[in-house]
């Protein structure tokens, strides 16, 4: 049918403007807040790229969602608008027709949220989580860029180098400040590098310094020469396969697994393709706008609905988190709430003539009191 390829058309012409608007924001926000990250020493400089690409995986269904929504919401709102439904109705037409084109339109992104939210965010959450966790465990001489000084996990040690030698571990010019509880010591050297323990133990070697300890001027101040010293930088060999969160674990691992945490992101990802194909919907009735005023008040109600459907789906989440409510009881009610009043605003539109309808049975009720008013005035 023609109506309806145009009107797929126009819908996938206004979705592609307003993913583009959306997948920028989401994408300048990323990389200001990695860029962020990296600048203060909490990730690699060399896994920006790598950890703004898995960020913005994780918001994708999000703006799916939304980008959905809208896009059907701004179509309706203008065929309103140019009084393109007048000619609709007075055809004989009814609202319910415009479901197939949207549902043709819509279904395609209900998927690609569901196999976003299932498979993709997981996976990106988990490595996005594994590059954090190898710098965090990386030794704090390794961390540290030349020409700024970085203070170690610990918090008892500052370090600085002037260079490093190559691909190597090797620094140069070395800067370490020490505070224990024997007081200060400060320590320079031409170089150091980064050995192994026989039991896994990491030290750096220091080479060709000297160190300092104490407060100059006192009579417990010591300075010494060394060609080699060794302090400890980890007691043991880190192992990267920690507890993972719940956002990161695969999906049919959370179909197995019956904790609290399990059942609570496992209520998020469902969440998701259902909240896409809800709103599809809702947007049909939501468009109405009379031709006379705006649309922009039709787009803001839009995103609050939007916006207070996502905190519904996350109190949900929390409380299933807690343990205040099963997950059989507090995945569903929400979204068939949500296609309850889908079916209501249908109800409102397709009856709008209808004599018991709630603003005829309002008109009526208007005109006898207004008749009543006269005859008194009257009498």
């Amino acid at each position: 049918m023609i109506f309806q390829r145009a009107l797929r058309r126009e819908m996938a012409n206004t979705a592609g403007a307003s993913f583009t608007v959306l997948f920028s924001i989401c994408v300048t926000w990323t990389l200001i807040a990695v860029l962020g990250k990296a600048a203060g020493g909490k990730v690699a400089s060399s896994d920006v790229i790598a950890l703004i690409i898995f960020a913005t995986l994780n918001y994708l269904p999000t703006i799916l969602i939304l980008t959905s929504f809208i896009s059907v919401l701004m179509v309706v709102t203008r065929t309103y608008r140019d009084s393109e439904m007048v000619v609709w109705f007075a055809s004989g037409l009814s609202l319910t027709r415009w479901i197939v084109p949207v549902l043709t339109f819509g279904l395609p992104l209900v998927l690609i949220t569901g196999l976003l939210s299932f498979v993709a965010t997981p996976w990106a959450k988990q490595k996005s989580a594994e590059y954090v966790e190898r710098f965090e465990k990386r030794e704090d001489l390794q961390k540290v860029s030349p020409g700024q000084f970085k203070e170690s996990a610990s918090a008892n040690r500052i370090f600085f180098v002037e260079g490093v030698a190559g691909k190597t571990a090797v620094v140069q010019n070395v800067f370490v400040n020490t505070v224990d509880e024997r007081g200060t010591a400060l320590i320079v050297a031409r170089e150091g590098v980064i050995n192994n323990g026989p039991k896994g133990e990491r030290y750096l070697v220091l080479k060709n310094g000297r160190r300092y300890q104490g407060t100059p001027g006192q009579a417990d101040f010591q300075t010494m020469e060394f060609e080699s010293y060794s302090m400890r930088v980890t007691s043991q060999t880190q192992d990267l396969e920690g507890d993972k969160d719940t956002d990161s674990i695969p999906t049919m691992q959370l179909f197995k697994d019956s904790s609290y945490g399990a059942r609570a992101e496992l209520l998020w990802r469902l969440s998701s393709p259902l909240t896409c194909l809800v709103l599809l919907l809702l947007a049909i009735p939501l468009g109405f706008v009379n031709p006379r005023a705006g649309s922009s008040a039709n787009l803001i109600i839009a995103l609050l609905i939007f916006f207070s459907y996502n905190n519904f789906v996350k109190l949900l989440e929390t409380s299933v988190r807690q343990g205040g409510m099963a997950f059989g009881v507090a995945w569903w009610p929400l979204h068939l709430a949500a296609a309850l009043i889908v079916f209501a605003l249908f109800a409102w539109r397709l009856y709008l003539n209808h004599p018991y309808h709630p603003l005829a049975l309002l008109a009526a009720y208007k005109r006898s009191r207004h008749g009543a008013g006269k005859k008194v005035v009257s009498s």
